[in-house]
């Protein structure tokens, strides 16, 4: 009888898994499963000669993905009208479902919330007592938290502390003249040269607050950018929200110089005409960037990885991120500094692998955003960008 094989049943969530179904007919067609209620995914396999469908050896030949990719089922995974009842599943023709544990916060991991100095934050560190090398975790123009990236880095031995800075209680609406000053006692916090990990707006600021503060250690841009960029606000319209000129950080009490907006016709007639908004329309680059808006990168005091996308339709994280590529080698950076961008990758690559890639159009204010890419390329890509942040974090030292 057919039986459906996992490993590990639960891991956390950014583990890849073996999975593999046996004591099939050689040579038959199967179809294996994976599903969260409200999401699922299914490809259609050929036993090998002994009876085997091994999902890190065996390509489908159909279904939801294609190529050999151990957990292709997962970021494949389309929403199925219903509700998820928070269990994963995978199943195949007569065999199972294997009810499988992800888990959002690895074991061995505690979480403290942090509110001391007017911080808003959650500190996820594993139960040890370290010491244990501080990671501050930054989102991007969504606000609020990612504990989800903070708590999955705690379980790769780092303190890793999820800090908001608007979009959520205690903390401004909007992002409009955030003073970099709030995050000092969150570097503090984490002590001695802690890295900043930061997503899309989060990895421009992750950028600013390497360059403004010594203490900072290594930086991770994802889908960020060099350059700072015009903030975002108030409204429930995208336009309105635009159209608030205003900078998004300010230092000392002063806005800093940043890179207006531009409103080329066809972004306003994706608004108008409910079009999926490809935002990067917003950023013109053509006629250059203002100096005095690019970020001081060499400024910072350890390590720079630039992880982009080249088909980002959010914003032109690539060029972007190339400028402060340029100013690193430009004065010759003396530690560890590289960029990657990721050919056919949308926006959506910053934090942990082996979720659904498959909605390349999201909720906006009023629209729907195309985040360009392909399901496959951007997945590739998140698991590309996550392998590469953890192995660069690691070359920092413990405090």
């Amino acid at each position: 009888m057919a039986e459906v094989l996992v490993n590990p049943i639960s891991a956390p969530l950014d583990t890849a898994l073996e999975i593999r179904v046996v004591d099939l007919e050689p040579d038959r067609p199967v179809t294996v499963r994976a599903g969260t209620g409200d999401r699922a995914a299914e490809a259609v396999f050929r036993a090998d000669e002994r009876g085997v469908v091994d999902l890190t050896r065996h390509a489908p030949v159909s279904g939801s993905y294609a190529g050999v990719d151990p957990m292709g089922l997962f970021w494949s995974m389309t929403p199925t009208g219903d509700r998820s009842d928070g269990h994963t599943f995978v199943e195949a023709d007569g065999a199972g479902p294997v009810r499988l544990e992800r888990l959002t916060v690895p074991e061995g991991v505690k979480r403290t919330e942090v509110t001391e100095h007017g911080l808003a934050g959650v500190l996820f560190e594993p139960a040890d007592g370290g010491p244990h090398p501080g990671v501050l975790v930054l989102g991007g123009s969504e606000g609020g938290l990612h504990e989800l990236d903070a708590a999955l880095l705690a379980g790769h031995g780092f303190a890793a502390l999820a800090l908001a800075y608007f979009g959520a209680p205690g903390v401004p609406a909007d992002l409009v003249e955030i003073p970099l000053e709030y995050f000092r006692p969150a570097l503090d916090l984490l002590g001695e040269r802690p890295a900043v990990v930061g997503g899309s707006r989060g990895g421009e600021l992750a950028l600013l607050l390497g360059a403004t503060f010594p203490q900072v250690g290594a930086v991770v841009s994802v889908v960020g950018s060099g350059v700072v960029t015009q903030g975002i606000g108030p409204g429930h319209r995208l336009l309105q929200k635009l159209e608030h000129e205003a900078a998004p950080w300010t230092r000392g009490g002063r806005p800093l110089p940043y890179l207006p907006y531009s409103f080329p016709e066809e972004l306003r007639a994706a608004v108008v005409d409910g079009e999926p908004v490809p935002l990067h329309l917003a950023f013109d680059l053509a006629d250059g960037i203002p100096e005095d808006a690019e970020i001081p990168v060499e400024r910072i005091n350890g390590g720079v990885l630039l992880l982009s996308s080249a088909d980002d339709r959010s914003w032109p994280c690539a060029e972007l991120s190339a400028v402060a590529h340029r100013r690193l080698a430009a004065h010759d950076h003396p530690f560890r500094y590289e960029h990657v961008v990721y050919p056919g990758a949308g926006h959506l690559i910053a934090g942990p692998p082996h979720r659904p890639t498959t909605d390349v159009v999201v909720p906006g204010p009023g629209v729907r955003f195309a985040t360009g890419g392909t399901p496959a390329a951007t997945a590739a890509a998140r698991a590309d960008a996550w392998r590469r942040t953890i192995e660069f974090l690691s070359d920092q030292p413990a405090t």
